[in-house]
């Protein structure tokens, strides 16, 4: 997958290991450091290291000499579709029951893969939700088959 073509992706592109990384430098809105990373993803360095690396070749990342790594125009992409099924699921979850934590919990286990298509028909089917039980949920590139509510 490349710059030009990151808006065809499927969702499933990316193990749940690599995901965590992507929505963790997300959230941290800036250049983190991999220090930060490891300790917070209470991942061994040398293995955050090599996450970011292969996130770095395949365009998720940027490596910002001595200071960090920084999202790809593709990578905030991909991230803030991360959030949003996330956030869709947990929602979907709430409505059938789960309690806010249990939805969170029970989605965390199996969310990557579950793929975009996917997530936009359910997202559709809801009405497109402005809030879930974890945040605000994004609609930038949430229209399927042309619709947008």
């Amino acid at each position: 997958m490349n710059e030009q073509n990151y808006s065809e992706f499927t969702g499933l592109e990316l193990s749940p290991r690599k995901a965590d990384y992507l929505k963790f430098i997300l959230d941290k809105r800036g250049t983190v450091k991999t220090t930060e990373i490891s300790s917070c993803l209470q991942v061994d360095p040398s293995t955050t290291s090599k996450t970011l690396t292969e996130l770095a070749t395949a365009g998720y990342l940027n490596h910002v000499l001595y200071r960090g790594v920084d999202l790809t125009e593709m990578g905030k992409a991909y991230a803030e579709f991360l959030v949003r099924r996330h956030r869709i699921l947990s929602l979907l979850f709430t409505h059938y029951g789960f309690s806010t934590e249990e939805a969170c919990a029970e989605v965390s286990r199996f969310e990557a893969f579950v793929s975009k298509d996917a997530v936009n028909k359910i997202c559709n089917s809801m009405g497109h939700p402005m809030v879930g039980v974890c945040g605000e949920i994004s609609h930038e590139k949430c229209i399927h088959e042309g619709h947008y509510h």
